[in-house]
């Protein structure tokens, strides 16, 4: 009689947990019952897209959330990426440190996943070495063009130990000739060019100017090379530019230079010389 009783516990236990709703399914629920009060939105969706562990607060996990809506008035789409953080009770959009003050949203961006390693974006080193550094920049950013130069110049004398994979983010509203000298970067590169990744950081353009055949023959006058406006605009220059922007965008980059060491948000841009 006891086994009896404790195979029906075990059966209505199990019973239980198959339906159970997962913390993401919770956090899911939850955000879609809340946000669903807006009368301004429809075809609401909520979807946790990335789950990480919050080291510094036991028990808690920081969510990516993806929101896809519509708004009623125009029926634009609107989707919206961000980070909520949950001990399974309690859920909070902000948490700041008491010590220290650093604000949690700031520091938990998702992990830079293998497939995110694509043989395209490797620079420098061999893809097989033993740290893996990824670069997100503009090259007209200030600090992007002192640092990422520098970085990669010290980094590709070690081959073995360092791989280097680098992502164009330019950003359009406050450097648009970034746009165009990127799409110019990818075009050599897809050309044969090599090297042209440096020297794109030596190109002396306006941030502001949106000409873009002023914007091509800088880049032309510093690479050495010849390209034109149609150059820029094939397919495969678009859909290259296109694939970096979206793992951008998986990872939650917001600015440059944003740099990952060993899969991980290394926000001091540091760590690689720290490597033996």
């Amino acid at each position: 009689m006891l086994s009896m009783s404790k195979l029906l516990l075990s059966t209505l236990l199990l019973g239980n947990l198959l339906y159970a709703k997962t913390s993401n399914e919770m956090i899911e629920d939850f955000l879609e019952e809340s946000i669903s009060k807006n009368p301004n939105i429809e075809n609401l969706d909520v979807s946790v897209v990335d789950t990480m562990k919050v080291e510094q607060l036991k028990g808690w996990n920081a969510y990516v959330v993806v929101i896809d809506a519509t708004l009623k008035k125009d029926k634009q789409k609107v989707k919206q990426k961000m980070t909520w953080f949950s001990n399974g009770e309690l859920i909070t959009k902000e948490l700041t440190l008491l010590i220290g003050g650093e604000n949690l949203s700031d520091v938990m961006k998702p992990s830079f996943k293998p497939e995110y390693y694509k043989d395209e974006n490797l620079v420098y080193g061999d893809k097989n070495a033993t740290h893996r550094a990824v670069f997100f920049s503009d090259p007209l950013c200030p600090f992007c063009r002192t640092f990422v130069p520098e970085a990669l110049e010290e980094m590709k004398k070690e081959p073995s130990k360092f791989a280097i994979y680098y992502f164009h983010f330019p950003l359009p509203a406050i450097h648009p000739a970034s746009v165009e000298l990127v799409k110019a970067e990818v075009a050599a590169e897809l050309q044969g060019h090599k090297n042209v990744l440096l020297n794109l950081y030596k190109v002396e353009i306006d941030p502001r100017e949106n000409n873009v055949t002023k914007i091509l023959e800088a880049f032309n006058k510093a690479t050495g090379i010849t390209l034109t406006t149609q150059d820029l605009e094939s397919k495969n220059v678009m859909e290259r530019l296109a694939q970096d922007l979206k793992i951008a965008d998986d990872l939650m980059v917001q600015g440059t230079p944003t740099m990952f060491f060993d899969d991980k948000l290394d926000r001091t841009k540091t760590l690689y010389k720290k490597v033996q």
